[in-house]
């Protein structure tokens, strides 16, 4: 594991468009028909492995399920190769998604040419779009790191969240601090 913390993408970017398979379903997931008549969106790099997003699954699944009832469209991206990590790939994923009762499409790039789009260096890695899919957080989920004691809250993430919903801005004064994590590999 090599620690990595996430790349700045610039607030009011537009969202790369994709269109990834979803390895539980076996259906194809369009960005733009996931996320109509969202009040928000929210894409998330994850993967099985990385213990960082291992102590986050639980808070993720439930952060994920309060946002959907709130109108917010959920997807998670795994972007990591199977070559080098199998336990990444679609069948785990599709294993992954039932065990956490992910309520969300967990999509698979292959060829990581989505990661490069949202320039997504780690895992996980959180990006929070407005209802026109134009970036307005991009940053951790909270202080929470395998072993350093904090509670995982999903205190930054559900602050972001919640600003959008309210269709305000992120308050005066707040800096995203960027995601550690694994780097996609």
């Amino acid at each position: 594991m090599v620690l990595t913390e996430s790349a700045h993408m610039a607030i009011g970017s537009k969202a790369p468009d994709f269109e990834l398979p979803e390895p539980l379903t076996g259906k194809s997931i369009r960005l733009n028909e996931a996320t109509a008549g969202a009040t928000a969106t929210l894409v998330m790099f994850i993967c099985n492995h990385c213990p960082f997003v291992v102590m986050l699954k639980p808070a993720i699944a439930a952060l994920a399920k309060e946002y959907q009832a709130k109108g917010v469209a959920v997807i998670a991206i795994s972007s990591n190769s199977i070559q080098t990590h199998p336990q990444d790939g679609p069948e785990k994923m599709a294993q992954d998604a039932k065990t956490h009762g992910y309520t969300f499409p967990y999509l698979y790039d292959e060829s990581q040419s989505v990661a490069k789009a949202y320039q997504a260096a780690c895992t996980p890695e959180f990006y929070v779009f407005d209802k026109n899919l134009h970036l307005t957080y991009h940053g951790q989920f909270d202080d929470a790191r395998p072993n350093n004691g904090k509670e995982v809250t999903g205190a930054d993430l559900r602050l972001a969240l919640d600003a959008v919903v309210a269709g305000s801005g992120l308050p005066a004064g707040f800096k995203a601090r960027p995601s550690i994590g694994c780097n996609i590999k």
